[in-house]
């Protein structure tokens, strides 16, 4: 399952989208050495771009052809994040033009690393004039 647009950067950190329907959304993320800490754990910058990416695949699921821009997110960690993480997404209320969503991370015993709340604001695709059909995006407003 992909993500429905090229995004570079979850690509490189290896992100695989395995649920995505119905204001929910399940991302399975093995990190590299390169995605480590001086801790040997999960860099949080790498953990919270996790839960970016899996709040803004529930907040999407309802209407895929939309995009969606992050607004604002509060984040907690709970618990070092080792091994292969999962990241559980749900779009908890969606006006017109705003999702608010929540994601959890798991490690591979289940234990929760990490939550976060996010808003995020839908935003219709468009291409235009960028190198190699690149989207943009313009706001629904």
């Amino acid at each position: 399952m992909n993500f429905g647009v090229p995004i570079p950067f979850v690509d490189h950190l290896g992100f695989e989208l395995a649920l995505f329907e119905n204001g929910a959304s399940r991302i399975l993320y093995t990190p590299r050495p390169e995605h480590l800490n001086s801790f040997a754990v999960t860099h949080g910058g790498a953990v919270m771009t996790l839960m970016d990416v899996t709040m803004a695949a529930a907040a999407r699921s309802v209407q895929a052809e939309m995009g969606v821009v992050t607004i604002e997110m509060k984040t907690s960690f709970m618990h070092p994040a080792r091994g292969p993480l999962r990241g559980e997404g749900r779009l908890m209320h969606r006006t017109r033009n705003m999702a608010f969503t929540e994601a959890s991370i798991f490690d591979e015993e289940n234990r929760l690393c990490a939550h976060a709340t996010g808003t995020f604001k839908y935003v219709a695709r468009r291409t235009g004039d960028l190198p190699d059909g690149a989207a943009s995006v313009v706001s629904t407003d």
